[in-house]
């Protein structure tokens, strides 16, 4: 708690020190704008990184999952809400322990989670687990590498989860559901007002379920409280808490084999009893201040703590697999994992608008500071290979074996497993940012921006005796240039070219820290602001084609001299067109179409350092489907008076490669969804969703051959809301 303390003080010297200086009022969204009457002015909410800008006049490609559709899916995690975006793939999930996926085909380190923010706070760094979007209000997704004002990022793009924070008014809403497979769970969302200046809303769940991989259960826990404190006219502060706790199994899926096929998906491999423990606890503080005029400032700072702790029992590679061989029998090898991340950023932004010469200028400026622990203790017990053997022929205890057939789990003690990893990474960073964007006429208008990063690293190897300490640190800068032309208040056409960086986890066999994985982004595009195009229409759409250059992406090294070793040279590269379209009519029809062609490949060869296996210049990037689409609608009625909605969406996604260096790819699969929703009496909606409808057998994502996500059958699930 030394660095909770640490963060709130800072952000409080933060806040005296730049209490003076002039910046322009962050904007959430078009309806977040600060109305202005005579001479008062009403603070509402703001996000860090904005800037006072239409969607048609940014330079580069959004989507916006706002709270409306995120309702008509009844998403419940983010997995299932970002399937909505065609851009984003999903990728191998650490056996459901975290979020992973690509973004324009490009992932992350895949023994980490991805890279996600929460209202500008990088989040997705730690071992959170999975996120349920409970307590969220919107997600964003940020295509294109976001670097030169955001920071280190992925290099296909962002996503920012907007959270669910008090509008000074009493309202909320009670949900309860339940459905196929033994799932269980309650929601609330609830705010109300302490005296004139002083907002709270509490938001939370809890939810129990089975799974159709029979002997899997899950618990989660979340809760989600904010309070917000107008501090005179122009003045808001913010405080924000998120406690999360999940026990959950690491399930690594079925195996394939091409004798045998895929094994059933009802088969758990995994222990029932071998559970993973989840604990997430984080803080936001935020400062914002409006200044007569054009003038503002957003001043921030979040703190947290995440842990992951326990058994796994994992699906064994092919040297130590009988299914390959005989199909009847699975063997697995054993791992305890206790991984505990703290993360610490500060923040301060000012931003506003002024004139030169008749010319308008809409500027960001802004530094950022982060500390990040990464503290990592793994013990693995693994078996000799089988060497083709049949599973008759192989010792039951030794080899955790599991019948295909007949499963019979808890009836191996528990093994010995030796030390695998013990170290400590601590890594921080420095930032400093600048954006302008100039009007050089009504319609014409340009953005320049960059960033420069400094890092340090220290790399602690508690294996070696004594352990091995290792310090580095290097700098980057990232650019961004965009030209935008309105040609109508609706219609905007733009170019723009970003670099982004990441910071690359551990060292080289030299003990530095290892050069930023790079990116270079190209895009251009259409934008329309539907309402100004279509009356009757809410909503916006787009029509983006991209280039993205990815290079220092972490490889075996082919050196004699540094055999076994990390460098950071491999090459990938990704091409593509998407199409993007939200709209909400007044008959009540809300439509939502993404679709994305997407081809992502290495541009040269080398060997991967997750899998150990070597690909080949023109190889696909994994579980980068080329053509993803996702369509969703729904229609708002009345039957005698009574509220009523029905609404299915469909989600397709094309073959893509399955293991890195090997012939095996996903089939393509499409899943259909229903729902319908009537309210019996005022403020209670009862809804029927139907995941699934035909019933398909489909593969989300996967590592390898015997590392394949299945995807659910067929699902139930009934709720009841009350809102008032």
């Amino acid at each position: 708690m030394t660095k909770l303390r640490l963060a709130l003080s800072t952000s409080g010297l933060a806040i005296v020190a730049l209490g003076a200086a002039p910046a322009l009022a962050q904007n959430a969204s078009a309806n977040d704008e600060a109305a202005t009457t005579g001479n008062e002015i009403i603070v509402t909410e703001r996000r860090a990184y904005r800037g006072n800008f239409e969607e048609v006049e940014i330079p580069q490609a959004n989507q916006t999952l706002d709270a409306a559709i995120l309702q008509d899916i009844n998403a419940l995690d983010l997995n299932t809400a970002l399937d909505l975006s065609a851009s984003v793939s999903r990728q191998n999930n650490f056996g459901g322990l975290w979020n992973s996926f690509s973004i324009r085909g490009f992932s992350g380190d895949i023994n980490l989670p991805s890279s996600f923010l929460v209202n500008g706070f990088n989040a997705g760094r730690g071992f959170g687990g999975p996120r349920d979007i409970s307590g969220i209000e919107a997600i964003e997704v940020l295509k294109g590498p976001r670097s030169a004002v955001y920071g280190r990022g992925e290099p296909g793009g962002t996503i920012n989860l907007i959270t669910k924070r008090p509008q000074m008014e009493t309202s909320g809403y009670v949900q309860l559901q339940g459905g196929s497979f033994d799932f269980y769970r309650g929601d609330v969302d609830l705010q109300t007002t302490v005296g004139d200046n002083v907002g709270v809303r509490v938001a939370g769940f809890y939810e129990d379920a089975g799974s159709f991989r029979e002997g899997k259960e899950t618990k989660k826990f979340g809760f989600y409280p904010s309070v917000r404190a107008d501090l005179g006219d122009s003045s808001t502060l913010t405080y924000e808490l998120e406690y999360t706790n999940q026990e959950l199994p690491q399930d690594r899926g079925v195996i394939f084999s091409e004798q045998f096929g895929f094994s059933p998906i009802e088969l758990f491999t995994g222990e029932p009893d071998a559970l993973v423990d989840i604990e997430v606890l984080g803080h936001q503080l935020e400062f914002q201040h409006d200044f007569d005029g054009d003038w503002g400032i957003l001043v921030g700072a979040g703190y947290r703590e995440t842990s992951l702790i326990g058994d796994a029992y994992e699906n064994n590679f092919g040297s130590r697999q009988p299914y390959l061989v005989d199909g009847e029998t699975i063997s697995r090898f054993f791992r305890f994992r206790d991984y505990e991340a703290d993360y610490l950023a500060l923040r301060a932004e000012v931003n506003g608008e002024f004139d030169t010469g008749g010319i308008r200028h809409r500027v960001i400026f802004g530094v950022d500071y982060d500390e990040f622990d990464n503290d990592q203790v793994a013990n693995r017990f693994r078996q000799a290979g089988i060497n083709g053997a049949a599973s008759s022929t192989l010792d039951p205890e030794v080899y955790l074996l599991l019948d295909v057939d007949n499963p019979q789990y808890g009836i191996f003690p528990r093994p010995d497993a030796a030390a695998q990893i013990d170290r400590l990474e601590k890594t921080g960073g420095f930032g400093l940012y600048i954006q302008d964007q100039i009007d050089l006429t009504d319609r014409l208008q340009v953005r320049f921006g960059g960033r420069f990063d400094d890092f340090d690293q220290e790399l602690i190897n508690r294996r070696s005796d004594p352990a091995a300490v290792s310090e580095s640190s290097n700098s980057a800068f990232s650019p961004q240039a965009g030209l935008l032309y309105r040609a109508t208040d609706g219609i905007s056409l733009y170019a723009s070219y970003g670099e982004g960086i990441r910071q690359l986890s551990g060292a080289d066999f030299e003990g530095n820290s290892f050069d930023a994985n790079k990116s270079t982004s190209f895009e251009a595009g259409i934008k329309l602001d539907l309402a100004a195009v279509f009356p009757g229409v809410q909503g916006s759409a787009s029509a983006t084609v991209f280039d993205v250059d990815q290079s220092n992406i972490l490889i075996f090294d082919s050196r004699p001299e540094a055999a076994g070793e990390l460098i950071p040279a491999g090459e990938a590269r990704s091409r593509g067109l998407e199409l993007d379209a939200n709209a909400s009519f007044d008959s009540g029809l809300r439509l939502w179409l993404s679709y994305a062609y997407t081809d992502a490949e290495y541009t040269n060869s080398g060997t991967d350092s997750a899998t150990f296996t070597t690909f080949d210049a023109g190889e696909p990037l994994i579980n980068s489907p080329d053509h993803q689409l996702s369509v969703q609608a729904s229609q708002s009625f009345e039957i005698a008076n009574v509220g009523a909605q029905i609404g299915g969406g469909l989600l397709y996604v094309g073959e893509r490669n399955g293991e890195v260096g090997a012939d095996f790819d996903l089939p393509d699969y499409t899943t259909v969804r229903l729902f319908g929703q009537i309210e019996p009496v005022e403020n209670i909606a009862i809804r029927l969703d139907v995941d699934n409808l035909f019933d398909e057998t489909f593969f989300t994502d996967s590592f390898a051959s015997v590392w394949v996500q299945p995807g659910a059958p067929r699902t139930f699930r009934v709720s009841a809301r009350y809102s008032f």
